[in-house]
């Protein structure tokens, strides 16, 4: 498999993680506030990455010189997720989905503005067939539910976390020095960390973490080892080997994935309507997989 089809597979993998976070983060959203929570969600990867990248040998003191660099990753990435949490307290998972599906779009213009990364036509062409298969999957097919559609708080909340996860994703590119994927999202976490703690540390005093709900518990671990620590992971590897808008096209597949966990978590399944809203997401991902090429860099 070429590079380039490791990164594909990697984002499809974190677009499946990724909507688990929102079905159980809406669960438990109201209960914890968003910076302790992700306080602890980081700690939790941060030992988990640690661990794994001291273990195959690739921890090293190197991995810290310019640690300027992840305090800027930790604090995108921190602040979408406390926002992404914030936003989940009165908005549902599948419209905090709805608003994800931006990211790609947000992603080529900073892709662009950073790297001068250019979307090509077909490349634009499936950006716009995915998303309106999103939005089809995310609306259930019903035109005059998508045109009612009404812009709440959390939804606007979130929509600047998004807009900090979009200026992530080339920043990854743009900063690494050749540091390899274990040892940078380590960086990145550990850097996170520490900011959250300096954010929320009022708020962390003040949960009794052994008297919380096992739900809680269970959400916490799921969001630090699966969408965080593995998430963390493939968006660093497919970073470094996909355009910035190619990554996060794989956000199209997120509505779709939060319905799947919806009926897993017995929440109701969607109408047979909704297949060929899906249907567009794959047309979509087909198309960006045809014909790997380089990133084209525009000319100084």
């Amino acid at each position: 498999m070429s590079e380039a089809g490791k990164g594909h597979l990697a984002m499809l993998l974190f677009s499946m993680l990724v909507a688990g976070s929102f079905s159980l983060g809406g669960m438990v959203a109201d209960q914890v506030a968003p910076a302790a929570l992700n306080a602890a969600r980081f700690l939790i990867a941060g030992v988990v990455i640690g661990t794994l990248a001291a273990v195959t040998g690739k921890l090293s003191r190197d991995v810290f010189v310019a640690p300027w660099r992840f305090l800027i990753l930790g604090a995108f990435f921190g602040t979408y997720f406390v926002l992404m949490f914030e936003g989940l307290k009165t908005a549902s998972p599948v419209s905090t989905s709805a608003v994800f599906t931006l990211t790609p779009v947000l992603s080529g213009i900073t892709g662009y503005l950073l790297l001068r990364q250019i979307t090509t036509r077909r490349m634009a062409l499936a950006l716009a067939i995915g998303a309106a298969g999103a939005l089809w999957v995310i609306f259930r097919g019903d035109l005059a539910a998508a045109l009612a559609f009404d812009i709440g708080r959390g939804e606007t909340v979130y929509f600047f976390g998004v807009i900090c996860h979009a200026i992530y994703t080339p920043l990854v590119r743009l900063l690494n020095r050749g540091e390899n994927v274990l040892a940078f999202s380590f960086g990145t976490i550990c850097a996170g960390f520490v900011l959250l703690c300096a954010w929320g540390w009022q708020d962390i005093r003040a949960i009794n973490w052994l008297a919380l709900d096992p739900a809680i518990w269970l959400t916490i671990l799921y969001v630090a080892i699966c969408a965080s620590s593995m998430t963390f992971v493939l968006l660093q590897f497919a970073s470094l080997r996909l355009p910035s808008a190619k990554v996060m096209a794989y956000t199209y597949l997120t509505p779709s994935w939060v319905i799947v966990w919806e009926i897993a978590l017995g929440h109701g399944a969607p109408s047979a309507i909704v297949l060929g809203g899906i249907g567009l997401t794959v047309v979509a991902l087909l198309l960006l997989l045809k014909g790997e090429d380089a990133p084209r860099t525009a000319k100084a």
